[in-house]
């Protein structure tokens, strides 16, 4: 078993959960506004939040390989002590040294570390891909509907994800001149993402589909193709019901945290139209949650696409995932726009036009 088997998830579930309980405890509240410093303390945090999760994670593989047949035993009492801690301790040192091979890559290469670690793996997993289904001779029209359902849905998922609705800013500052003070003003837009949530709602959601899922699979008698296709279609709709509502719950939190309509106040800023303040807050509020009802509803059909187009086309490329397409799409777009800026900053004319 290897020492990378969890990769780096352990540290993204202790970056949610700490996101998630942020506006719930006044004391994670005041450390993420107090600037550089706070963000390293939260970072802290989530540092050591991840090492109990990624032990729980490790010893829920450990049992799942047990039950497979690939290791004897697992525990904490007799012979099976040594071998249970030591691989508990494997498993998590080398997702410690993902986390901190990660922020090397941000701190001294191109992007976010953790992302393209993440994307490294699911390239990685290509070969893999292409023999579960892409090989197959016999279905060519199948494999090529599968690719051309596969590029639009990219094309798609760039698009929802470069999407923005523009909030007219006015600033007024004063600067002194000649002893004198002047009032200047400067205009400029506040971007509103239609898909700010990303791929964590599809991760809550494909979370709580597989412990129902597993259990139906133990107690389910129902062995005619009539239930199993009803079954199959009735997952569907609950993971993209659950996709939808996670989008609306996480969106609405971070959007909360953020607090654009103080931080526009302090900086003399004020969006066009609307009186500072409360009633900033309750505009922007409502512009978030008409502009997150597309993105929920795409994050829903996105999350569902690849089963029904294995389904319609006969190509069993599961492990082509929904959340799988929204990572590589994201940090793509990511490293993109990181070299485009490392380019402009060296008087280069760049490739993004």
């Amino acid at each position: 078993m290897s020492i990378v088997a969890l990769g780096v998830f352990p540290y993204i579930t202790a970056s949610i959960v700490i996101q998630l309980l942020t506006p719930v405890f006044p004391q994670l509240q005041e450390i993420s506004r107090e600037g550089e410093a706070g963000r390293a303390k939260m970072n802290r945090i989530i540092h050591w939040l991840t090492v109990p999760i990624a032990l729980a994670q490790g010893y829920g593989q450990l049992v799942l390989l047990q039950q497979s047949n690939v290791i004897a035993s697992v525990g904490f009492t007799g012979d099976a002590l040594l071998p249970t801690v030591a691989a508990l301790l494997s498993i998590t040192a080398g997702t410690m040294f993902l986390v901190w091979l990660g922020e090397m890559i941000t701190e001294r290469g191109i992007g976010n570390g953790i992302s393209l670690i993440i994307f490294a793996g699911i390239v990685a997993g290509f070969p893999s891909l292409l023999t579960q289904g892409f090989l197959d001779r016999d279905n060519v029209l199948g494999v090529g509907f599968f690719a051309i359902i596969g590029v639009v849905i990219i094309a798609l998922i760039v698009l929802f994800n470069e999407a923005h609705r523009r909030i007219p800013v006015q600033y007024g500052r004063s600067i002194f001149r000649g002893g004198r003070m002047y009032r200047q003003s400067g205009a400029t837009y506040l971007p509103l993402r239609i898909n700010s949530a990303g791929m964590i709602p599809l991760i809550f959601a494909f979370s709580i589909v597989i412990l129902p899922g597993t259990i139906a699979t133990y107690l389910s008698t129902n062995t005619t193709w009539v239930g199993d296709v009803a079954n199959f279609f009735a997952v569907l709709l609950m993971v993209f019901v659950l996709v939808v509502l996670f989008t609306f719950f996480y969106t609405l939190v971070i959007f909360n945290q953020q607090n654009l309509a103080e931080n526009l106040q302090r900086n003399g800023g004020f969006v066009l139209g609307i009186r500072p303040g409360r009633p900033t807050q309750d505009y922007l509020n409502r512009v978030i949650v008409r502009i997150t009802m597309g993105g929920a509803l795409f994050l829903g059909f996105v999350a569902i696409v690849p089963y029904l187009a294995s389904l319609i086309t006969g190509v069993q490329a599961i492990s082509l995932s929904s959340t799988s397409l929204l990572i590589m799409v994201g940090v793509g777009l990511d490293t993109m726009r990181q070299l485009e800026a490392q380019l402009t900053m060296r008087n280069y004319e760049g490739f993004l036009r």
